[in-house]
């Protein structure tokens, strides 16, 4: 086996392989209206990335479970209702996908979405011919800024997370990212550089990156 083989990538789904924040906004602002609760871009955008269990009660304190599972699943189905008539890859994403993958990574996706979000790409944008393991909301106790998701990732991709980078468009992606030990790329697709900053790399753009990007960060230096 190659070097490369002995390395992995976890990226986050939304914002990162998918152009799909703006329908996470209209699902929240949906369920908002419906329910009568308060919503504004400055929340939205300061909880992206975490699960649906921690930003609802945020909304709506002391919801029972039962109430907080029925608004987390209409969330999620009228988030699936919107992107299904528009999915889209992040610009630069599969040809990063395609690169990795020529070059023997082990892929892998680290999302705090249920697994049915990310059914909506798998076959429509061929995620499934890159993608070699896949973690999700219904996988982990704890989700992001807990390092539980990527360390998981890492174990179902059979590497040791330093083994692994990391590639997210959240604050608390990156934090899960550096708890679990690995290095962790940012993209500015939800968040600005200056929050992103405590990342090893910060980007505009997938389009921005190629396989060797990876090693250097992983080996320290350029590779020979």
């Amino acid at each position: 086996m190659s070097s490369r083989g002995q390395f992995g990538v976890i990226f986050d789904m939304d914002g990162v392989l998918v152009d799909s924040g703006w329908a996470h906004r209209q699902a929240w602002y949906d369920l908002a209206a419906k329910e009568g609760l308060e919503m504004s871009d400055e929340f939205f955008c300061r909880t992206f990335g975490m699960q649906n269990d921690t930003i609802i009660p945020m909304l709506r304190p002391g919801i029972s479970k039962r109430e907080l599972d029925l608004l987390s699943d209409w969330k999620e189905q009228r988030y699936r209702e919107l992107v299904e008539s528009h999915p889209e890859p992040a610009d630069g994403a599969l040809a990063l996908l395609r690169d990795l993958k020529a070059n023997g990574f082990r892929l892998g996706i680290g999302s705090s979405a249920p697994r049915a979000n990310l059914d909506v790409f798998w076959i429509s944008l061929g995620l499934a011919d890159y993608i070699d393991v896949r973690v999700t909301k219904e996988q982990v106790r704890e989700g992001k800024p807990a390092p539980e998701t990527f360390l998981k990732a890492a174990e179902q991709l059979a590497l040791h997370p330093e083994r692994c980078v990391v590639v997210e468009d959240a604050v608390h992606g990156v934090q899960a990212g550096q708890a679990a030990g690995m290095p962790v790329v940012a993209v500015t697709t939800t968040r600005t550089r200056e929050e992103l900053s405590l990342a090893d790399r910060v980007v505009d753009s997938l389009a921005e990156l190629t396989a060797e990007d990876f090693l250097v960060l992983l080996n320290g230096s350029s590779p020979s």
